[in-house]
């Protein structure tokens, strides 16, 4: 089971996931936990280690260890009722807090925040919350133990901020120190995002870190389920935001939930289902706030295809980029090299479109990474062969997704159809060659009223 930041925000929230982690393990489930940072404390981590680097006033760093070290200790008060724990608990939090504010000093006095400082502070988000937890637990007179992702055996690369496991000594390391905790009657409580090198050198995993952690513990130990516990009832039809009879998918494929997070439905990562797809362990995605919902099950085949569309994705905060120059036609390495320069300024591309007559190509890539964008290819393209680079920040994209669409005829031609009868105008269209995804863009005023009108075309709103 993984807990997110919003499951484990505060110390009620923290004493509800134990209460949940008790019920399961009563019922005789054999658990181990993966635990987020408490919410939003990982970007407050970030900030601040960023302005160490960059402000020579050490007031902000020790306003920042307070307040901290205040919501904390305030989460352990409010989650364990048992004094000589939450005594316990806090000693180890004042510990870990101090070695994080030694570390901000010294990135201060530097004036450099490295990669490997930069994963360091990350790193106590997570090594701050699962004390809290494993307090809270024994509180409730279960045996736990709390670990970091490095002393649950998780061994990396040293590419810090977004290092990548090691699975063979990884696997090895997870069986031989959490299925002797399992056979003890112990849960052992698991930091997520956290990882060490071959050196011991703490590393994070990236974004969606701690599904990851969850994912590659799961599949070491051969769990038979890996359950990501959230603040929503599961993966959805559409944004509930937008429309509220959006419903809850009982069950999708891992394909379609890749599809799914990749345009927008920031569930569950893409990554985050790697391992279990290797090993063919469903992916349970359920509620904290409402642990009763069943949730949504990922799993590796869905045959049943009666739904042809599954979902409807929205993707906001994009950006669309227009290459284009009658010298493209006929000339080799043009995509390549509008590729080369957007990796080299680290910009990812969402969705790619290029006309037959290959005098125009059309990107979506995220807002905040428009002007690099612009800036690289404008500096790579200094020559006749692309005319003009336009862009549109005044769009959306959207994604139909479904194992159904493969090989099912007149789907795109239902789909453009129900948006022609709503007037939305189409300003690009990318299918990929598994057919399980057709995205387009649309205006944004557009956007809301193209995916009611997908919703209603494929009846997703209602029950199956």
């Amino acid at each position: 089971m993984k807990f997110g930041g919003t499951s484990v925000a505060d110390g009620i929230r923290i004493r509800d996931v134990a209460s949940i982690v008790r019920q399961n393990y009563e019922k005789g489930d054999e658990i181990v936990i993966v635990a987020s940072a408490m919410a939003g404390v990982t970007d407050q981590l970030e900030k601040i280690a960023r302005k160490a680097s960059k402000n020579r006033d050490v007031s902000e760093i020790n306003s920042f260890i307070k307040s901290l070290t205040e919501q904390h200790h305030d989460a352990a008060k409010n989650a364990i009722d048992d004094a000589k724990i939450v005594s316990s608990v806090i000693d180890e939090l004042n510990a870990k807090i101090e070695d994080m504010s030694n570390a901000l000093i010294s990135i201060r006095h530097l004036g450099e925040l490295t990669d490997r400082s930069h994963d360091y502070i990350l790193s106590f988000g997570e090594r701050l919350s699962t004390p809290i937890l494993t307090g809270t637990l024994l509180s409730m007179r279960l045996d736990s133990s709390s670990l970091t992702g490095g002393e649950a055996g998780i061994i990396t690369n040293s590419n810090f901020k977004n290092a990548k496991p090691l699975l063979k000594i990884t696997n090895e390391n997870v069986k031989e120190r959490i299925l002797p905790l399992i056979e003890k009657k112990t849960i052992p409580i698991i930091a997520g995002f956290t990882a060490v090198d071959k050196k011991g050198v703490i590393t994070t995993l990236g974004r969606g870190g701690s599904d990851y952690t969850a994912s590659i513990i799961g599949a070491a130990i051969d769990a038979d389920e890996i359950w990501i516990w959230t603040d929503v009832d599961g993966i959805m039809t559409t944004d509930p935001r937008i429309l509220p009879e959006a419903r809850t998918l009982p069950v999708i494929s891992y394909l379609e939930a890749m599809e799914l997070s990749y345009f927008g439905a920031k569930v569950i990562h893409p990554k985050t289902i790697e391992p279990a797809i290797q090993r063919g362990i469903p992916v349970r995605v359920k509620n904290t706030i409402n642990p009763a919902h069943p949730g949504t099950i990922i799993v590796k085949d869905h045959e049943e295809l009666k739904d042809i569309v599954k979902a409807v994705a929205i993707i906001e905060n994009v950006a669309l980029i227009n290459v284009s120059g009658a010298g493209m036609v006929g000339t080799p390495g043009v995509a390549a090299r509008v590729f080369a320069a957007l990796a080299d300024a680290e910009v990812n591309i969402i969705m790619i479109s290029q006309g037959s007559s290959e005098a125009n190509l059309s990107l979506v890539i995220d807002c905040p990474h428009l002007n690099k964008a612009l800036n690289a290819l404008r500096s790579e393209f200094t020559e006749n062969v692309v005319r003009n680079i336009t862009y549109d920040e005044d769009i959306c994209g959207i994604a139909v997704v479904g194992a159904g669409m493969a090989g099912t005829p007149g789907v795109a031609g239902r789909v453009f159809s129900a948006l022609g009868k709503v007037g939305a105008n189409i300003r690009m269209i990318s299918q990929g060659s598994s057919e399980v995804n057709i995205s387009f863009v649309v205006s944004k005023k557009s956007a809301n009223i193209s995916v009611k009108a997908l919703h209603d075309e494929f009846k997703l709103g209602v029950e199956r």
